[in-house]
């Protein structure tokens, strides 16, 4: 029978190896961190329709119809003068005088349109550096459109306190989106509440007029005149300088903005809050007409503040739809409780 064997030790490793080598250890670098982006804060701003070049026959028609007339109006006013020269030496002076004095005028005319259509696509530009800075905080986007901006606002009394405030802090803010929500601050939102104003004012003018025109042919003139007021005042206001080509493009713009943002139409909300408070079942349908009206040109203002605003405002800070309503539909004050 076999013994039981008796307890031994084992040795592993061989007396003689030596322990592997152990890296030591060693500072990784090179890592980068991506800053988190508040989505809340991100600005949208309506994508550009691309559209394939093509030559515009009605552009070139319009063109040489201009150009007739311009000639046609040289050709007539020469002869005007011609006649008077005829006639007597004083008289043809006094109608060269006369005709240097127009020439001088269309000139200036044309200057002046010319100088708002730019000073209208600077504002764009703002727009544009100023979104891409507050969504990619870019320094350099930043940097020119508050350069931009400051040129924009430089010649205006109303904005000098705004321009020295940012002036004291401006070298102390190195991040893109703070240089904008800076310039922003001092310099474009104490404007927010008076297009408030312009608009609100402009939506209640409308639903009077509406009420007591007495054609729907005026109707629409009002409407149309009073529009085209409110988009002048929005853009003096916001640092443009708004003549006839430019109220045009303007309104234009408008139109394209609302379309993109799907904003022309009123929403069932909208009407259910004002059927839902009785004011247009007590009032009469004229009065409920110039309502409808009033909203949609508040609706428009809204859409123009947009396009004119040298910096795009984030969703949660706009004026809405709503409280322009409420003040547009309440019959009257309501009275404080002593």
């Amino acid at each position: 029978m076999n013994e039981p064997r008796h307890p031994q030790a084992f040795v592993l490793d061989e007396p003689g190896e030596a322990d592997p080598p152990q890296r030591k250890p060693r500072a990784i670098t090179g890592i980068t961190f991506e800053p988190e982006v508040d989505e809340g804060a991100l600005i949208v701003m309506p994508p550009a329709v691309a559209r394939p070049a093509r030559f515009r026959w009605g552009a070139l028609l319009f063109s040489a119809l201009f150009t007739l007339v311009t000639m046609w109006a040289g050709l007539s006013i020469s002869k005007l003068v011609e006649d008077f020269f005829a006639r007597s030496p004083v008289l043809g002076w006094t109608a060269l005088a006369v005709a240097g004095v127009a020439a001088f005028a269309a000139f200036a005319i044309i200057l002046r349109e010319i100088w708002a259509l730019a000073r209208l696509r600077r504002i764009e530009h703002i727009q544009v550096d100023a979104a891409h800075a507050i969504n990619t905080d870019d320094s350099a986007a930043a940097k020119r459109a508050v350069e931009q901006l400051k040129s924009l606002y430089a010649g205006r009394p109303d904005a000098q306190l705004g321009l020295r405030e940012m002036k004291r802090y401006e070298a102390d803010i190195l991040d893109g989106r703070a240089r904008i929500r800076l310039a922003e601050r001092h310099l474009v939102d104490w404007r927010d509440g008076e297009a408030h104003r312009i608009i609100a004012h402009a939506a209640r003018r409308i639903t009077l007029l509406t009420t007591v025109a007495p054609t729907a042919a005026l109707d629409i003139l009002l409407v149309a005149a009073q529009n085209l007021r409110m988009m002048r005042e929005l853009a003096t206001l916001y640092g443009g300088r708004p003549s006839t080509l430019s109220t045009l493009r303007l309104a234009r713009m408008v139109i394209s903005h609302l379309a993109v943002t799907g904003g022309i139409a009123l929403s069932d909300n909208l009407l259910q809050h004002v059927v839902g408070r009785g004011l247009l079942g007590r009032l009469s349908s004229r009065f409920g007409e110039g309502t409808v009206n009033g909203i949609l040109t508040a609706r428009v203002g809204l859409a123009a503040r947009d396009v004119c605003r040298p910096i795009p405002q984030e969703t949660s800070a706009k004026d809405t739809l709503g409280s322009l309503m409420k003040e547009l539909v309440s019959s009257a004050p309501q009275e404080k409780e002593e």
